[in-house]
C-alpha cells in the first residue's frame, strides 16, 4: 500500500484551487459539496464557471494566492503544466500545503479519490493516479451495492451515540447493539425512509436493554446466475444470520453467504420431502425469535410456485416481521437467456404458467382446453416427470401435435440443457437429453424462434 487513505476534514477550512478551465470546474463540483472555503485562483476563467459556483466561491488572481495558500488545509492544481502551474507547484510547496497536481501523480502529495458520496458515509477508491478511469467503475459497482439512505442511517446513529455510550457502559455490549441497530429492522426502516420509525425503533430497543427483534426475509434468488440477484436481495443475503435455501438455490449464490451465518437446507425434489413445509415455517418462527435476521432463500421468485405465501403467511401469524424480495422468475430468465421471447405480436399474445406437479403428486387438474388455444405461450414449473401426460392432454384438448416446445434445465448456469423440438415428442426430447429437471417446459411457437436462428446460422456458417 503505497499511499495511505485519510479524509481530511473539511469544517470551517479553507481550501485552494489553481485554474479555470474543465479540469478545475470538475474539482469544485466535488469541494463545492463540503463545508470547505473555496479559493479559485486564477488569471482567466471559462464562461459560465463563476455563475456556475456563485456564493460557494471566492476568485483570486495569481497575486493573491500567497495568503489563500496560508490558511489552506490544502491546494489542487488544475490547469494545464505550464510556467503559471509551476509557479503554483512552488508556491505551495513553500507554504507546506498538501497538494495535487490534477493528471501528474508524480507531483502529488495526495491524489483525489473516485468518492462515493452517501452523506455522513463517504467511500473513496483510488488507484495510486494510474488507473483513474478504472477507479470510477469499480466506484459504480460499490454505488449500487450501498442503499441510498444508508447515510441517514449513520446521521441517526450520531445523534445516538451519547444516548447509547450512556445506557450501556460496555464497550462488547455496545458493540453488539450496534451491530443488531444497524444491520437489523431499524435499519431496514431507515432504508425504506422512515427515519423517524428508525429512531423510535433503535430508542425502544436501548430502552428495553433487549438484543434487536429477529426478522425473516423471503428472497428470490432467480434462476441461478449469481448476477441476476436484485441488490436488495444481494445485501440480506450478506446480512443475514442464517439462510435457509431450497435445492434450487445455486453454489454460486450460496457463496455470497457470509461464512460465520448458518446454512439450513430445507429443498424438496421429487418424492422427497425430507422437510415437511409446516417444519420450514417453525424453523423461520424461531431462529426470528431467538433475534436472529433470517433469510428464506427460494430459487425464481418466491411468491411464483414456490410456496413463499404460504411462509409469508405462517410467520405472520406468529407474530414475526417478514418482508417479500421479488427475484427474477425463472421462466423469465431462463427464456431470456435462451433468446426465446416469451411473448411475441406475431405468435403469442397471452402468457400462462402452470404447475406440473399437483400438491399430492401426480398430473394437476388444469383446464387443458384453455391450454391449448392457440396464440399463446405456455410455461409449465415442474414438469419434467408428467411432461407425457401434459402434451397428450394438450393434444386432445385441440392443440398441434407439431406445436413448438423447448426444455431448459438448469437455466442461466454453466450446466444449463436447452432441447428444441415439437409438442408430441416432448417426453422423448427429455428422455434423450437426459433432463432430470428442475426444468421448464415452454409450448407455443415462440419455442420455435430460437431453434430456427439457430438452424439459419448453422446454414450461413456451412455456406
Amino acid at each position: 500500500m503505497r499511499q495511505f487513505p485519510a479524509f481530511f476534514n473539511l469544517d470551517n477550512a479553507s481550501v485552494v484551487v489553481f485554474g479555470g478551465g474543465e479540469e478545475a470546474r470538475r474539482k469544485v463540483r466535488l469541494l463545492a459539496a463540503t463545508p470547505a472555503r473555496i479559493t479559485v485562483i486564477v488569471s482567466k476563467i471559462d464562461p459560465g464557471f463563476a455563475e456556475e459556483f456563485a456564493g460557494r466561491i471566492t476568485i483570486a488572481p495569481p497575486e493573491h494566492a500567497g495568503p489563500a495558500l496560508d490558511v489552506a488545509r490544502f491546494a489542487i492544481v488544475a490547469n494545464r503544466l505550464d510556467a503559471n502551474a509551476e509557479k503554483a507547484i512552488t508556491m505551495a510547496r513553500q507554504y507546506g500545503v498538501p497538494l495535487n497536481v490534477v493528471d501528474h501523480p508524480e507531483l502529488c502529495d495526495f491524489t483525489v479519490p473516485s468518492i462515493i458520496d452517501r452523506g455522513d458515509v463517504v467511500a473513496a477508491i483510488g488507484t495510486n493516479g494510474s488507473a483513474p478511469v478504472l477507479a470510477k467503475s469499480i466506484r459504480e459497482k460499490l454505488e449500487a451495492l450501498l442503499p441510498k439512505r444508508i447515510g441517514d442511517l449513520a446521521a441517526l446513529a450520531s445523534r445516538l451515540r451519547p444516548d447509547v455510550k450512556a445506557a450501556i457502559p460496555d464497550n462488547k455490549a455496545r458493540r453488539r447493539f450496534w451491530e443488531g441497530a444497524l444491520t437489523g429492522p431499524t435499519a431496514d426502516l431507515a432504508y425504506a425512509g422512515d427515519i423517524e420509525g428508525a429512531e423510535v425503533a433503535m430508542r425502544a430497543q436501548l430502552a428495553s436493554g433487549t438484543a434487536a427483534e429477529g426478522i425473516v426475509h423471503i428472497v428470490g434468488a432467480g434462476p441461478g446466475d449469481p448476477e441476476l440477484l436484485t441488490l436488495k436481495a444481494l445485501r440480506l443475503i450478506q446480512e443475514a444470520d442464517i439462510v435457509y435455501f431450497d435445492r434450487l438455490v445455486s453454489e454460486e449464490i450460496l457463496s455470497l453467504i457470509r461464512r460465520d451465518a448458518d446454512r439450513v437446507p430445507v429443498g424438496k425434489s421429487k418424492g422427497d420431502h425430507s422437510v415437511p413445509q409446516e417444519t420450514i415455517h417453525e424453523l423461520l418462527i424461531a431462529s426470528a425469535q431467538e433475534g436472529k435476521r433470517v433469510v428464506r432463500l427460494k430459487g425464481g421468485d418466491p411468491f411464483i410456485f414456490g410456496r413463499g405465501g404460504e411462509e409469508l403467511e405462517a410467520v405472520r401469524a406468529a407474530g414475526v416481521a417478514a418482508t417479500v424480495v421479488p427475484g427474477i422468475s425463472s421462466a423469465l430468465g431462463c427464456a431470456a437467456a435462451a433468446g426465446l421471447p416469451l411473448t411475441h405480436r406475431d405468435h403469442a399474445q397471452s402468457l400462462t404458467f402452470v404447475t406440473g406437479h399437483a400438491k399430492a403428486g401426480g398430473v394437476p387438474d388444469l383446464d387443458w382446453v384453455s391450454l391449448a388455444r392457440p396464440a399463446q405461450t405456455v410455461v409449465v414449473f415442474m414438469g419434467v416427470g408428467t411432461s407425457a401426460t401434459i402434451a397428450e392432454k394438450i393434444i386432445a384438448a385441440g392443440r398441434a401435435p407439431s406445436t413448438p416446445v423447448a426444455v431448459i434445465e438448469n437455466g442461466t448456469r454453466d450446466n444449463e440443457i436447452r432441447v428444441f423440438g415439437t409438442l408430441a415428442e416432448l417426453p422423448h426430447l427429455i428422455q434423450r437429453a437426459g433432463i432430470k429437471g428442475p426444468a421448464l417446459l415452454v409450448i407455443g411457437e415462440v419455442a420455435g424462434l430460437p431453434a430456427e436462428a439457430i438452424a439459419q446460422a448453422f446454414k450461413e456458417h456451412v455456406a
